[in-house]
């Protein structure tokens, strides 16, 4: 069931593969501020910042691109990550490498319709939530989707690993 919000919704490659299949998602429109984060979302929607799910794209140290997702409130622990992955770092990648990585500019970052196929981590306590926010390919613009939705549209669409990697 689409709820909408606006005359005219964003139909992003995010929306898209939601779409393809047949994930039942809420679009959630609101008014972006440049370095808003996630606590802006959260107060725009009425929820908790932890159901907000961050779309981060970070680099190992031979600069293989990779996704983490992540609650909202939470940051993820580089080192954790570079230990499960037997690499000997993880960065951040500049919003420009962000941007040439996913296809979408960040603030609007989808872990679906990226440009470009790259593993995805997942913080195993997103399972736990029944629901969750996450952007839906524009700034501005999340989905709420079902949790199991989220972990088996990627599984299908990429290389999906759930792990524990949150401070």
């Amino acid at each position: 069931m689409v709820k909408m919000t606006r005359k005219k919704l964003p139909v992003t490659p995010a929306v898209r593969v939601l779409r393809d299949h047949g994930v039942e998602y809420v679009e959630n429109v609101f008014a972006y501020e440049p370095h808003g984060g996630t606590a802006l979302c959260a107060k725009a929607l009425g929820v908790d910042e932890y159901m907000i799910i961050k779309t981060l794209i970070f680099e190992d140290d031979n600069r293989r691109p990779l996704v983490v997702l992540m609650h909202g409130d939470k940051q993820v622990s580089t080192r954790q990550l570079a230990r499960y992955l037997n690499v000997k770092s993880i960065t951040p990648c500049t919003p420009q490498t962000a941007t040439k990585h996913s296809g979408y500019q960040v603030g609007g970052t989808s872990p679906f319709g990226m440009r470009r196929s790259m593993p995805v981590y997942m913080q195993v306590s997103i399972l736990e939530l029944p629901y969750i926010y996450i952007n839906g390919g524009r700034r501005g613009f999340l989905v709420k989707i079902a949790s199991s939705d989220l972990r088996r549209v990627l599984q299908q669409v990429l290389q999906l690993d759930v792990v524990d990697v949150a401070v």
